[in-house]
């Protein structure tokens, strides 16, 4: 057998492996997975692969898959330096002074929107590139212009199915607020499916296209707040963010920007976050200024594999990493190692809601971290989280299990 089929056979299991989690699972523009919701039957092979799949650096298949995605939009996505999707022609700019906006703009670069984040404190000057300049170019450009400032492009995070069905509205606003009250930036959620009987559920799209119902967003707000799936359950309330919608450009980070600077203004105490992506100055500004407000974000560190760098935002300081062990506390073979590791939960053979009324078994680190924060939810303090976690491999806090495994509420 030649390498070139070797590495085939490893991509094929991998991609089988972790269909249903961050690596890009059904983002608008691919075409459906076709094992998307569905527990994967390929696992033990993985296992017995060991080294040698651990030594295939699994981020290639990711960024293939991205490459894909922009082949498939060509008018709207393009790539960054490292092969990152990006929305075309978009600079984010973070809270720049008005000398380096009248700079930029006589350099020929224009505004698109200007967007306030009060709640996070934060403005968000999105700006389009002199005519022909491709976003690459034009990001050292505005660089060099203001050497000082704080600029990036407007990335795209994976994570959402985006499929389902169903518009999205805004929930009604009580006047009460439940205990137990938790955010979701994820894909749109199904309020119908009876396992969120009780909850009050308040939804916005903040992409590109109005929301849409998605099968992975539907699942993560199962195991945050559903009844019998393990969630906070009747009484709850969720704050869910729609940060992909129907268009290509969904999961960008002004969507995600908006969900957070949302997050802070209704003061959601812990936000669940099943989303990766690259490390990205606009999120990182915004993620920093929620944390600075009190709140508390729980984020998967994604299904690229121990060979990929890390992930964000679960890389970030202060935001509490999520991994994911199969049944057995064996860590997922597909899990990816991100700056640093906090938790870990239940992630394969993971039983969700999905739209219509159904539910799946699912895998993938993005069903491990709702465990996490439904846990904060309840009782936002790490500390006492970290006293009941069970210790997984070495004696103590470790790199690959944090501070060890965290079992749902119910």
């Amino acid at each position: 057998m030649n390498r070139r089929v070797i590495l085939g056979t490893m991509g094929a299991l991998i991609l089988a492996a972790s269909a249903t989690a961050q690596i890009l699972p059904g983002l608008p523009g691919l075409p459906r997975d076709p094992l998307a919701g569905v527990a994967p039957v390929v696992r033990e092979p993985l296992e017995q692969i060991g080294s040698a799949v651990r030594a295939l650096d699994v981020a290639d298949l990711r960024l293939n898959r991205l490459a894909a995605l922009v082949r498939s939009n060509p008018r709207v996505l393009d790539l960054d330096d490292n092969g990152q999707a990006v929305v075309r022609g978009e600079v984010l700019a973070v809270s720049p002074d008005e000398p380096a906006l009248r700079r930029l703009t006589a350099a020929g670069f224009s505004i698109i929107r200007d967007e306030g984040a009060e709640a996070l404190g934060l403005r968000i000057v999105i700006l389009k590139p002199p005519g022909g300049m491709n976003v690459r170019t034009a990001m050292r450009r505005v660089r060099d212009i203001d050497p000082t400032g704080d600029y990036d492009f407007n990335h795209l995070y994976a994570g959402a199915d985006g499929g389902g069905d169903g518009a999205l509205v805004d929930g009604p606003g009580a006047a009460s607020r439940p205990a137990g009250r938790v955010g979701l930036l994820d894909g749109g959620v199904d309020r119908r499916h009876p396992v969120f009987k009780g909850v009050e559920i308040e939804q916005r799209s903040f992409a590109p296209g109005g929301g849409n119902a998605s099968r992975h967003g539907t699942a993560v707000a199962s195991l945050l707040v559903g009844k019998g799936s393990g969630g906070l359950g009747s009484g709850s309330r969720l704050y869910a963010a729609d940060v992909y919608g129907t268009s290509p450009t969904g999961g960008a980070v002004a969507a995600i920007v908006g969900a957070l600077n949302w997050m802070a203004q209704v003061k959601a105490p812990v936000v669940n976050i099943s989303l990766v992506g690259p490390d990205n100055a606009t999120l990182r500004a915004a993620v920093r200024a929620l944390q600075a407000r009190g709140g508390l974000v729980v984020a998967a560190v994604g299904n690229d594999g121990p060979a990929a760098p890390p992930l964000y935002p679960a890389s970030y300081p202060g935001v509490v990493a999520v991994t994911g062990v199969d049944a057995k506390g064996r860590l997922l073979p597909e899990a990816g190692r991100a700056g640093h590791i906090d938790f870990a939960a239940l992630g394969a053979g993971v039983k969700v809601a999905t739209p219509g009324g159904g539910f799946s078994s699912v895998r993938g680190t993005s069903y491990a971290a709702p465990v996490v924060a439904a846990r904060l939810a309840a009782r936002p303090d790490l500390g006492a989280l970290a006293a009941q976690a069970r210790d997984l491999g070495a004696p103590g806090p470790d790199p690959l299990f944090g501070k060890g495994l965290v079992e749902p509420l119910r």
